[in-house]
């Protein structure tokens, strides 16, 4: 089940990418020959019109052939690839990834719309030495406001408590067994360390969640809108990463992952139910639309940079020239790839497990 799952979130995130190369195209005219699901031995095709849609062996991935879109295949035709005009290429190019970055969006609207599970503001747990202990907070406490503020999640409560200075007091409303409660609490700062790496002073009073969930949802133009605001978070972390990965500020060891990590990743949120899952493939389509537009040989990133330098040139770069470009890109990849796999296979204990089996049953 889990294998299948991680097909799933592959499958839908390849065919939304290669869709928008295939709508993009066939409004250019340029002819599509083939538009295929998954990678390897053919098991079923069938032609409608100009285009044979297949679906191959490995179900991970898909792919859109299109009319002469290499040197060695260009006939010079009018609805080859290489015949469009720069803009034309530069277009079918980009949408496969907006593709992605527009389903992203999506998803978040759906999840906002549907309704998500959050953490409720129950207390689980009041730790001790700190101000809610003091104050007589207890386990099984519903907290209701701050400083006459409503909390209707655990995350609202956070936010605020976060953002107090050290000794400042905060009035909580709790409700216990009927009853309600004014306690003032006193906030103590600490330090803690962001995904940055960097140390961060917040506000804290000493009380965990207790494992209780509601469901929040949201209108149709509300949801629209945090949609996008979700959507624009998430890129700026993820370019923010990549910013910090390449200056060398953050491990890019600890934090990059591959289709292991994702198989591990997918496979968790598909326990905690369908809202949960459709937002790791939100992320994931996020993630590689980003990815993909990274200015690097082969990807979608690095084709639309020759194609502006072929805008700026007046001319294509040689058959030859692109080839040894292309074979420094895929050399490139494939190097990637083994590392964030091998660092994968660490990072999830598999290696050890293999080890453990190893040791147990062939020695």
């Amino acid at each position: 089940m889990s294998i299948l799952i991680f097909i799933v979130v592959f499958s839908i995130i390849a065919i939304v990418h290669e869709l928008g190369h295939f709508i993009t195209a066939k409004k250019a005219g340029i002819r599509v020959e083939q538009f295929s699901l998954g990678f390897g031995p053919r098991i079923i095709g069938i032609k409608r019109g100009e285009t044979e849609y297949i679906i191959c062996a490995f179900l991970v991935g898909a792919y859109v052939k299109l009319a002469g879109d290499n040197p060695d295949e260009f006939k010079g035709q009018p609805r080859e690839y290489l015949a469009k005009s720069v803009g034309q290429r530069a277009r079918v190019v980009f949408f496969g990834p907006l593709f992605n970055y527009v389903f992203a969006f999506l998803c978040f609207w759906l999840i906002f719309f549907a309704g998500f599970p959050e953490l409720a503001c129950k207390v689980g747990r009041v730790i001790e030495d700190f101000g809610a202990q003091a104050a007589g907070v207890q386990a099984g406490d519903e907290i209701l406001a701050i400083n006459g503020k409503t909390v209707k999640v655990w995350h609202e409560l956070q936010e605020i408590i976060q953002s107090k200075g050290n000794g400042e007091i905060v009035t909580l409303t709790v409700l216990r067994h009927s009853q309600r409660l004014q306690l003032p609490v006193r906030v103590t700062q600490k330090k803690v360390e962001t995904i940055w790496g960097e140390k961060k002073a917040i506000g804290v009073i000493g009380v965990e969640p207790k494992d209780e969930y509601v469901k929040t949802r949201f209108g149709l133009i509300k949801s629209f809108f945090m949609a996008g605001e979700r959507l624009f978070y998430f890129t700026w972390l993820t370019l923010k990463s990549i910013a910090w990965m390449v200056s060398g500020r953050i491990s890019f060891r600890q934090s990059v992952t591959g289709p292991l990590g994702i198989f591990f990743i997918t496979k968790e949120a598909a326990h905690l139910g369908i809202i949960p899952f459709i937002q790791i493939l939100a992320i994931i389509s996020m993630a590689l639309a980003i990815f993909n537009l990274l200015p690097l040989p082969i990807l979608d990133g690095g084709h639309l940079l020759f194609l502006l330098i072929e805008k700026l040139r007046g001319r294509r770069f040689s058959a030859r020239t692109e080839l040894i470009i292309n074979q420094i890109g895929y050399t490139f990849i494939i190097l990637l790839t083994i590392f964030v796999f091998y660092n994968d296979l660490l990072r999830y204990g598999v290696l050890a497990k293999i080890s453990e089996w190893w040791s147990r049953y062939c020695r």
